[in-house]
């Protein structure tokens, strides 16, 4: 009896034979910077309720640092303040919101951006 390949292997099979890299429906890039004040407020006060929303199971979050940016997101161009919160659909930039002033400014802004994400890639 012959078993039959499960679908993780045959992706991980396309992805080592053409050096792809699936990319995510969507994702928040959260841009901070070591001793970051602000970014620490949004973890205490946001962090933890983020992934329970909508927006964060459409949007999951990542968290990077400014100064070790990873290379799939050197498409983000312009940014010098922490934090910075970068919808990233598709490949390309949808939105951002510039620093933290409090969950309502935040879900306000957050809010707009999502209304831009378009509905497949």
């Amino acid at each position: 009896m012959r078993l039959r390949p499960s679908l993780a292997a045959l992706v991980a099979a396309l992805v080592l034979a053409t050096g792809a890299v699936p990319s995510r429906a969507g994702e928040l890039v959260m841009v901070e910077t070591r001793g970051c004040a602000w970014c620490a407020k949004w973890h205490r006060e946001i962090g933890p309720i983020y992934p329970k929303t909508e927006e964060g199971k459409r949007l999951p979050l990542r968290v990077v640092r400014m100064e070790n940016m990873p290379a799939d997101l050197r498409i983000l161009k312009q940014l010098r303040y922490a934090p910075t919160f970068v919808a990233v659909a598709c490949g390309r930039e949808v939105g951002r919101v510039v620093g933290y002033g409090g969950d309502d400014l935040f879900w306000g802004e957050l809010s707009q951006i999502y209304r831009k994400l378009p509905a497949t890639c």
